[in-house]
């Protein structure tokens, strides 16, 4: 509903009976008063159909109550006001699009007293309200108050029709006055109808007083505001006039000011930094902007900052690239241990580079577990080709603004951080690494990882466009180099522009000639102990390996070394300098009791547990899987804090093996009344994936068949209900790790076999490695064929 109310204050009052039974009309938003004319808008079917009803009446009188609650579009009765106006339906004129427009006069107070109906329409019983007054000095003071108040309220407001300058000083009724204020004043619908339902009209005119006060202040804080803003322009405006002025007259005289100096400064910079076409134009246009800018303004800043930013980054700084393979091999393989097909991969690119200077630099991605040197490895690749090295870690990044920066409206905007580390580096052809790009993180700021879909794109990243830069930067020299623990977490959209080159854990061979090479000459450097005597013995580097460490990196390894020469510098410090050599039966000594025993022989004594190897975040590792029969109710339990995969695994286990229980030498009816209990020990770590399903099988027959499983046999592979072994992932990682373990025999899906030509070939021929292409194979080459086979019935322990 619209209203705007046309006051009829001080004309005749045309006399009605108001009718005891009334069509009641809900307004949204609005009061009517009495002697008041009002426009409205009326929309609603049922509104419709209660002005249709009040036009065939005689008279046509309306009750016009408010409603509570002006987003109902349907009220009911009982959530319409209980004081309203008793109206007369003046005029009616028919919408096109099916609503109406009515003009009402408002009659007299009336209170709603019962409803009678509310379909089609409300209709209810009203009675009318009579007004209070009562004579006296307080009503006159009053009235003179109202009437002072509002004249100057419509002298503060511009545009107020004279029409009402002149109703107002011929209104003697103050009732009636009260309500021609109330009408013309902005009020909330609560204020507008505690007004209406005020009988006493001494206490509607406090009420009225009260809110004119309060507008009276407001307008006025406006007009002071609206004063004080504009001096403010005139101030600037006249300061700039004079400044123009200075300018003028220090021209004449031949004298230059500190701003132009500035200006002259900067457009020297501008053509030192040789900014390519379109950089030099946007640069061009904000230097004439400042020159036109008050240093005092806050958009000074914003100009100056954005022309410091364009002028510090290397458009045409470049490093020379040493394409000297020879060295760049010698370096790479100073800094680390193996990893040849990481540094073959480098030592191609610059053999290309060689032979095609302006070709694209490549996208790499190392994965690999921690420790096993993924980002020391991108600092000895920019030392092997002389360019400059920037580090940027992803982990925990959010905010695309983090890639692509911040728009310049933005206050303290910023250009995002690749820019930022170009800028840094000196050189539009660092070696740029983005670490942990596995941890990039999304929210209601945006996703990091598909602003890096142009960052890392060969196609797209000549022309990278930041947010704050507004131009293009050319981005295509740049060798970025991502490292991740995992490749599952990276957006296939991002992992398909990366070339992916995958660091393996290390065997123990190779952790021991990194502790050699690297790790002890840097721990006795840091430490104090460097040409003092000491050195370490190999079986003593040997058994910190095996026993304090259990890692597919050296990170833990070299954290042990240290811990073992600070103890030995303490003792030089202390006065008891001598030269030692650290052997294998001091290092408890040092480290305390061995903190990771071989226990797979151990936990192998009896049947039902069976060993296989899985993959992680931080490496290969063994896993043990436990089973368990009980009396109960024919149930699988599963524990362990698993995944859905690894649970349908053992289910799809169990389904082979009752299927198969003749040929496994097992009762068929081993599951009536018996429950299995399969349990993965190391509770707190989530396991899931479907490389488990051949150990889930071998233990369950170990158990069900009373045979144990070969203490020295470790398994991996997925398993399908026809009893095929089907290939897995991370093979090298899981050999690795069986051989750290001390297992030497393992059983792998035939079709993995291809796989060990990455694991080296000493541990090779170390290992006794059965191909298996059915669980038949697996069975029969895990469990011990010298234990009794037999039966196993419902009653069996």
């Amino acid at each position: 509903m619209e209203q705007g109310t046309k006051p009829n204050p001080t004309g005749p009052a045309e006399r009605f009976t108001v009718p005891a039974e009334l069509p009641v009309l809900p307004l949204m938003n609005t009061v009517v008063y009495p002697n008041m004319v009002a426009p409205l808008l009326v929309q609603r079917q049922r509104s419709l159909r209660c002005v249709d009803e009040a036009a065939l009446r005689e008279p046509k009188v309306i009750g016009l109550f408010a409603q509570k609650e002006p987003g109902d579009d349907e009220p009911a009765a009982d959530s319409l006001y209980r004081v309203g106006t008793a109206g007369l339906l003046l005029q009616m004129l028919k919408m096109p699009d099916g609503g109406a427009r009515i003009i009402v006069r408002g009659l007299e107070r009336v209170r709603l007293v019962e409803t009678l109906g509310e379909d089609p329409l409300i209709t209810a019983r009203v009675e009318p309200i009579q007004e209070t007054v009562t004579e006296s000095v307080e009503l006159q003071a009053l009235t003179r108050t109202v009437i002072e108040l509002f004249q100057k309220i419509v002298s503060l407001v511009p545009n107020v029709p004279d029409e009402v300058k002149v109703i107002l000083v011929n209104i003697t009724d103050p009732g009636r006055l009260a309500d021609f204020v109330a009408a013309n004043l902005s009020l909330s619908l609560e204020d507008r109808q505690a007004i209406l339902e005020a009988a006493d009209v001494g206490e509607r005119l406090k009420r009225i007083v009260t809110l004119l006060n309060r507008e009276v202040e407001t307008l006025e804080v406006a007009s002071r505001i609206q004063s004080q803003v504009h001096d403010e322009m005139a101030k600037t405006q006249k300061e700039y006039f004079l400044r123009e002025q200075m300018k003028a007259i220090q021209k004449e005289l031949g004298q230059e000011d500190e701003r132009s100096a500035e200006i002259v400064e900067l457009r020297k910079k501008l053509d030192d930094a040789k900014l390519p076409e379109e950089a030099r134009k946007e640069a061009d246009r904000e230097l004439e902007r400042l020159a036109k800018i008050p240093s005092a303004s806050a958009e000074y800043t914003v100009v100056r900052t954005y022309l410091d930013w364009l002028i510090e980054l290397p458009w045409s700084i470049a490093t020379t690239d040493n394409l000297d393979i020879a060295r760049a091999a010698r370096i790479l393989d100073e800094d680390h241990h193996d990893l040849a097909k990481v540094k073959d991969r480098i030592l191609e690119f610059l053999a290309v580079r060689k032979l095609k200077p302006e070709g694209k630099s490549p996208i790499l991605c190392f994965v690999g577990p921690p420790g096993v040197g993924k980002t020391s490895l991108g600092r000895s690749i920019a030392r092997a080709m002389e360019r400059k090295f920037f580090r940027m870690s992803l982990g925990g990044v959010r905010d695309e603004a983090e890639i692509r920066g911040h728009r310049r409206t933005y206050i303290g905007a910023l250009p995002g951080r690749i820019l930022q580390g170009i800028r840094r580096a000196g050189s539009h052809n660092p070696v740029f690494m983005l670490d942990e790009v596995d941890k990039l993180g999304a929210d209601f700021r945006g996703d990091p990882s598909s602003a890096l879909l142009e960052v890392l794109d060969p196609e797209q990243n000549f022309s990278f466009a930041d947010h704050y830069i507004e131009v293009p930067f050319d981005l295509s020299r740049v060798m970025f180099i991502t490292t991740a623990n995992l490749l599952d977490p990276v957006p296939p959209a991002l992992r398909d522009r990366m070339e992916v080159i995958e660091l393996p854990g290390y065997a123990e061979h190779d952790k021991m000639a990194i502790a050699r090479s690297y790790l002890i000459p840097r721990q006795l450097d840091e430490n104090g102990l460097k040409g003092r005597g000491v050195a370490f013995d190999d079986r003593a580097v040997l058994r910190i390996i095996r026993e304090y460490t259990r890692e597919a990196g050296v990170r833990n390894l070299e954290r042990e070394l240290g811990s073992v020469c600070r103890k030995i510098a303490k003792d030089f410090a202390r006065g008891k300098p001598k030269p030692r050599t650290v052997k294998a039966p001091d290092i408890p000594k040092f480290l305390g009791p061995l903190k990771f025993e071989p226990e797979a022989r151990e936990r192998l004594k009896e049947p039902g547990i069976a060993i296989g190897l899985v993959w992680t975040a931080t490496g290969g590792d063994i896993l043990f899987i436990e089973s368990s029969i009980m009396p109960g109710k024919s149930t699988l339990i599963l524990t362990g804090q698993l995944g859905e995969v690894i649970k349908e695994s053992a289910q799809a286990a169990l389904t082979y093996i009752r299927a198969h229980a003749d040929e496994l030498g097992i009762a068929p009816d081993f599951f009536k009344d018996r429950d299995i209990h399969i349990h993965f020990p190391a509770g707190a770590i989530p396991k899931d994936g479907p490389s488990a399903g051949v150990t889930i099988t071998v233990s369950l027959v170990s158990l069900l068949g009373g045979r144990r499983v070969r203490s020295d046999t470790a398994m991996t592979g997925e398993i399908t209900l026809r009893g095929r072994v089907l290939p897995v992932g991370g093979i090298k990682e899981k050999v690795l790790a069986a051989h750290r373990a001390g297992l030497r025999r393992l059983v792998l899906p035939k079709r993995n076999v291809k796989d060990l030509e990455d694991v080296p070939s000493d541990i090779r021929e170390e290992l006794d490695i059965v191909p298996a292409e059915t669980l038949g194979d697996v069975i029969a080459a895990a469990i011990s064929n010298h234990a009794r086979a037999r039966k196993r019935g419902p009653n069996a322990g």
